[in-house]
């Protein structure tokens, strides 16, 4: 009787860490931690193909194991009419197998207190986030555009 009990506290143990193991993401969170220079981003509207990327600018991303955050400025020093600077920050989840991005914090402050729900898939020392921009949501007067960026790791 007693060899029955443990043995049927095993499977429970062991059921139950097999349902642990199946709500996790399909890759370890630590592969996306850390920083990332931003190669390209693109909305893609039905058949077009928008890049978001301006020439003489840089952006970084830095996610921590609770928090994201971006930078973004001309590679100029602001000397002339081009000069920018931009930043974002808060905390993230994961919403099943859906990276969700709470911007707490952003020099664009209507973007402030929104969620943004992206795919994420690490190819080698690449990151690539696509989802949906719900640019109408945020007052900005264009319809909602697939946003897909592209980061490579910084060593």
């Amino acid at each position: 009787m007693k060899n029955l009990i443990i043995i049927a506290f095993a499977c429970a143990l062991f059921s139950c860490a097999n349902c642990e193991k199946e709500s996790t993401t399909t890759f370890p969170k630590d592969t996306f931690i850390g920083s990332w220079q931003l190669l390209s981003s693109e909305y893609i509207k039905k058949d077009t193909i928008i890049s978001n990327v301006v020439a003489g600018q840089t952006m970084i991303k830095i996610i921590t194991p609770t928090h994201f955050a971006f930078f973004s400025h001309d590679t100029i020093k602001g000397v002339d009419s081009t000069a920018m600077y931009m930043s974002g920050g808060g905390t993230y989840h994961f919403k099943g197998e859906k990276y969700v991005e709470n911007l707490e914090y952003c020099t664009a402050r209507q973007w402030e207190k929104h969620s943004f729900e992206f795919d994420l898939e690490i190819k080698g020392d690449t990151l690539i986030q696509t989802g949906i921009e719900e640019l109408e949501d945020l007052g900005l007067g264009a319809e909602n555009m697939l946003l897909v960026e592209k980061y490579v790791r910084i060593k």
